[in-house]
């Protein structure tokens, strides 16, 4: 299969600018924390939206509050990682046509700055996450060893890499329903798995696809990699993400309290095939929370499929409108 050419509508992330003292420092770090990729820390709103929480604000402000902060801790957390894979990888990103700009490759942050800004955001936000809820803790702090992990060995490993990235996902919905005490279904975190899968596969295509020979000599196992296998991987686990999201919307308990709540389907559907179009035609699969930040369509699909869900959980009820067709159609 021929791949279209990749068109440059994602700018290199963190393009070299010039750093000025101690201010410059400090948003070399912030930067260097990735503030885009915060976007895979909303898996931890599922739980919020799904249990039906988000439907009354009021009522539920603690738990809201509750997972935003929970969120931010994450994204500390998460961040923390990110300093660590670049700090790792430091040499191999100088070679990368993208991410030689990321501060620590450019050389805008300091790499002893940078170990010292990882423990503090690691040992910060995993003592903060604990006091705010030690079940949320303990599944924060098995995320933070997990990616210990992937950035030691699990990355270099064929396959185990994007199941492993995709597990934390997981462990982010799991973390969102602890924090409020909300049991998370199975079928919701079979679909942020299977999610979570089929982005990370399209992030590995785009990487062979952009870095083309070299690319392992970035990373070795990418050799073990190529664009055929990977767009029957990405085939395989789209599909299967919309048949595990259309069963959760009409087997789960949320389902059951909601009856109508399939209606949300072509939404995801839709979402996922745009995802495919920005992949196979625009080469912007190596980089999904951008594609998410920059492509307008994508979002009006995640505000649809939200703003349906909310009015499900609303005026949604077994029995409602089977009443209201009841009472329109019976004789007078």
């Amino acid at each position: 299969m021929s791949n279209p050419p990749i068109q440059n509508s994602l700018e290199p992330e963190n393009k070299p600018e010039k750093q000025v003292g101690f201010p410059g420092l400090l948003r070399a770090i912030f930067s260097a924390l990735r503030p885009k990729q915060a976007t895979k820390n909303l898996f931890l709103f599922a739980a919020l939206i799904f249990s039906g929480y988000i439907t009354k604000p009021y009522q539920a402000r603690g738990a809201i509050l509750h997972v935003i902060v929970a969120f931010l801790l994450f994204s500390l957390t998460a961040g923390s990682i990110y300093l660590l894979n670049d700090i790792l990888d430091v040499e191999n990103d100088k070679q990368h046509p993208k991410k030689r700009f990321r501060p620590i490759a450019s050389g805008r942050l300091p790499i002893p700055v940078a170990w010292g800004a990882m423990l503090f955001c690691s040992v910060g936000g995993l003592v903060l996450s604990f006091l705010l809820d030690p079940n949320f803790g303990l599944v924060a702090l098995g995320y933070f060893v997990l990616m210990l992990a992937y950035n030691f060995y699990l990355k270099h490993q064929v396959l185990l890499d994007v199941f492993t990235i995709a597990i934390g996902f997981v462990l982010r919905t799991s973390a969102g329903g602890l924090v409020i005490h909300v049991a998370v279904s199975p079928w919701l975190l079979l679909c942020t798995f299977q999610l979570a899968l089929f982005l990370g596969f399209g992030k590995r295509r785009q990487e062979l696809v952009l870095l083309g020979d070299e690319a392992g000599s970035h990373r070795a196992n990418l050799d073990e990699y190529s664009i055929p296998f990977l767009e029957q991987m990405i085939n395989i686990v789209s599909a299967i993400t919309i048949v595990c999201y259309s069963v959760y919307t009409i087997e789960s308990d949320t389902s059951k309290s909601h009856p109508h709540f399939w209606i949300t389907v072509p939404f995801v559907m839709y979402g996922v095939c745009r995802y495919l179009y920005l992949v196979y035609q625009k080469g912007w699969g190596g980089a999904p929370d951008e594609a998410l930040l920059k492509d307008r369509m994508l979002q009006v699909s995640i505000l649809l499929w939200f703003g349906a869900v909310v009015l499900l959980f609303l005026f949604d009820k077994p029995g409602f409108f089977g009443l209201k067709y009841q009472q329109l159609f019976s004789p007078p």
